[in-house]
């Protein structure tokens, strides 16, 4: 398990909490937008020992809330229960972002108390993530990690980049279908800098403007308790 950053201090990785979010290096998917390059390709830029996030968490448990696991994809590393059990002994609550490729990860995470919020992001359908992705993706083991995250007891939202062509509004709709009852879906708005694979949307309009969302937002509406852009 390779620890390949942090932030220190966030107001809005965990809602409502004021976090401390750690950057799990390697990903299997390595998404073209992805803002964490460097980590998807498991090639961090420092390396952190446990013991120095443990100590860190340890004196701050007055002015932190929470602790984030991100990455990268975080549930590629086995070691995870351990380092969440760990933090939970702090008295942390965790969140984890996931790109929902392991729903056994998930459904273990969740069965043994070791998270408390679950942030998962939905590419595009996911019976079209290739070319958006570099590996094989099984689309059953993200409907599966779907219907995990919905009937835990614990707060979760759904969250998709919007990209041109790659989402459009049949696409939103589908997932929104999908997703049927969930808590909160977030639509959320692409930045083309500092991504994997800049060169993949060179020749492309890929960002929607203000009001594309906001109709995107409508789409989604009817099938969701709550749905925002971000």
């Amino acid at each position: 398990m390779i620890i390949g950053g942090w932030q220190k201090n966030s107001f809005i990785d965990y809602p409502g909490k004021t976090s401390c979010v750690l950057f799990f290096a390697g990903c299997n998917f390595k998404c073209p937008h992805c803002y964490n390059p460097d980590l998807a390709r498991g090639k961090p830029a420092q390396v952190l020992e446990e013991h120095r996030v443990y100590d860190f968490l340890e004196r701050r448990k007055v002015f932190l809330d929470g602790v984030v696991l991100s990455g990268g994809e975080p549930t590629l590393n086995k070691d995870l229960f351990d380092l969440c059990a760990k933090i939970k002994k702090l008295g942390y609550p965790i969140k984890l972002d996931t790109n929902g490729s392991r729903p056994q990860m998930i459904a273990g995470l969740l069965a043994e108390g070791l998270i408390d919020y679950i942030a998962m992001d939905i590419k595009t359908d996911p019976w079209n993530y290739s070319p958006l992705i570099q590996q094989k993706c099984d689309p059953e083991q993200i409907f599966t990690s779907i219907q995990i995250i919905m009937q835990s007891r614990i707060a979760y939202e759904f969250r998709t980049t919007c990209i041109k062509p790659l989402v459009d509004e049949n696409v939103v709709e589908r997932i929104a279908q999908r997703i049927k009852g969930s808590m909160l879906y977030a639509l959320q708005q692409f930045k083309n800098f500092g991504v994997l694979q800049p060169e993949f949307f060179e020749h492309n309009n890929c960002k929607y403007d203000h009001n594309e969302l906001m109709h995107l937002k409508s789409v989604a509406e009817p099938w969701v308790q709550k749905c925002i852009v971000r």
